[in-house]
């Protein structure tokens, strides 16, 4: 067996346990197996790629790959340690921003190998330049959007830049005039190669990529997360195609596939299409209808919210970031054990777009020990908060906000919330009256059966178990 057999054999090993990685994520249960699916594929993958290059009498290459390794891989571990699961949104968003300029930096290698090299070089090679030249442009053109593109992300949920959306006069004019652009230059590109044309078609990328994702708001930005995550597939993709790569191929589709899906089903929950939310999304900030929100809150304190759940039958808890932030979620797992051993049935609503990331929620839940089969999703719990003695609104805004079904004029109208206020008595946990990542007010907070526990969550979860 030839060393280019035995690595493409391989490939297809990596290839088929990165599908069951992506199976294993599917569910609560196995999520553990197929992360290691996942690393185990890319174990084979990377001792493949280092067997081909050493098969080949390439020390330099091997030398190369072993040095980049091992650096990736100090700096991932340590990134791995010392991340909160606050932060984990922007450090994501900062890894595709990664993919994107490696498809770039792989894309103009490419053109410097063939397009760019002296002439009758890569006729000798038996390369096909013209479907090259295609394979370039396109390469960077996704990788260069998936690079700004993520970086503002970055940005943005790390708190470095206002969340709100940027509203240029006619964005959606340039972003259609960005892409018919991108037509014109590949065509061009593809007709006569030249540098000039590809660094002109890489700045409209890098331009197109930083005004998609700046336009976006803040509401939004679980579903930006997951479409830069298909995009960073796609240029993978695109790259695997270039350097002739079978298993980039295969990773890059299963990434951009499940990750544009996974958009889709985001959207879908948001009540949203795709392509409104790439437009610029309902996260503006200051809105009218936020303003136009009135009412008394009534405060409670913890000896008062530990009587309610004393007296409960059901409870229900509904998370949001605000939780993440507070590293409450220890907290929370301890209060729903203690009501359990009181008789209390205790659920959770988890909507799919709480939190800055998809599946936020129900990583930190499962981080501390919170049995799977207690939490459950916005359309299993919605019609039970009719029969709920007691909600628990734990850092959570948005997602429970009545104007998205109540105010035609809200940003987030139309969007489906969690319906909280059906409850009997609902205890929203805030650190203040402020409105949420979408700058949208909730008239939540000033309903007759809400009441209002201000502090930092983990502490006031903390006081509600000294309490029982």
């Amino acid at each position: 067996m030839t060393a280019t057999t035995a690595a493409s054999a391989a490939y297809i090993v990596a290839g088929l346990l990165f599908v069951l990685s992506l199976a294993g994520l599917s569910r609560h249960e196995t999520a553990k197996t197929g992360n290691a699916y996942g690393m185990a594929g890319m174990a084979v993958a990377l001792v493949a790629t280092i067997g081909l290059a050493w098969r080949n009498g390439d020390p330099l290459s091997v030398g190369l790959i072993v040095v980049a390794m091992v650096l990736g891989a100090a700096i991932g571990l340590w990134r791995a340690r010392i991340v909160e699961m606050t932060g984990m949104p922007e450090l994501i968003a900062l890894l595709h921003s990664f993919v994107g300029l490696a498809a770039v930096l792989v894309g103009w290698n490419g053109y410097l190998s063939v397009e760019g090299a002296p002439a009758g070089e890569a006729e000798q090679l038996g390369l096909p330049v013209g479907i090259h030249s295609a394979e370039v442009a396109i390469g960077v053109f996704i990788g260069a959007v998936t690079f700004t593109g993520s970086i503002v992300a970055f940005l943005k949920l790390s708190g470095r830049i206002r969340s709100n959306p940027l509203v240029l006069p006619g964005k959606n004019a340039f972003n259609l005039g960005a892409l018919a652009a991108f037509a014109v230059l590949t065509v061009v590109f593809v007709v006569s190669p030249g540098l000039a044309v590809l660094s002109g078609l890489t700045v409209l990328a890098l331009a197109l990529g930083w005004h998609l994702v700046a336009s976006i708001g803040g509401g939004d930005m679980p579903v930006v997360v997951s479409m830069l995550n298909s995009y960073s597939g796609w240029a993978a993709a695109a790259s695997g195609f270039l350097l002739d790569n079978d298993l980039l191929i295969i990773t890059g589709a299963l990434v951009g596939s499940s990750g544009a899906y996974l958009s889709y089903i985001m959207c879908q929950a948001m009540n949203r299409s795709f392509v409104s939310v790439i437009a610029g999304g309902f996260g503006n900030e200051g809105s009218t209808a936020s303003a136009a929100v009135e009412g008394e809150h009534t405060e409670i304190t913890a000896e008062e919210v530990a009587q309610l759940l004393r007296d409960a039958d059901s409870v229900v808890i509904t998370p949001g970031y605000g939780m993440a932030v507070a590293h409450a979620q220890s907290a929370v797992a301890d209060l729903t054990r203690t009501l359990t051993d009181k008789g209390v049935e205790v659920r959770f609503g988890i909507h799919p777009v709480a939190g800055r990331l998809p599946g936020h929620m129900n990583v930190l839940l499962a981080e501390a020990k919170v049995p799977y089969d207690v939490v459950l999703e916005m359309d299993e719990i919605n019609d039970d908060f009719a029969k709920t003695s007691v909600v628990l609104v734990i850092g959570a805004n948005d997602t429970v906000n009545p104007a998205a079904m109540e105010d035609p004029g809200s940003p987030i109208a139309g969007m489906p919330v969690l319906h909280v206020w059906d409850a009997e008595h609902v205890v929203v946990f805030k650190r203040s009256m402020s409105t949420g990542y979408a700058g949208v007010q909730n008239p939540l907070f000033f309903r007759d059966n809400t009441r209002m526990l201000f502090g930092d969550a983990r502490e006031r979860v903390e006081d509600i178990l000294r309490a029982l």
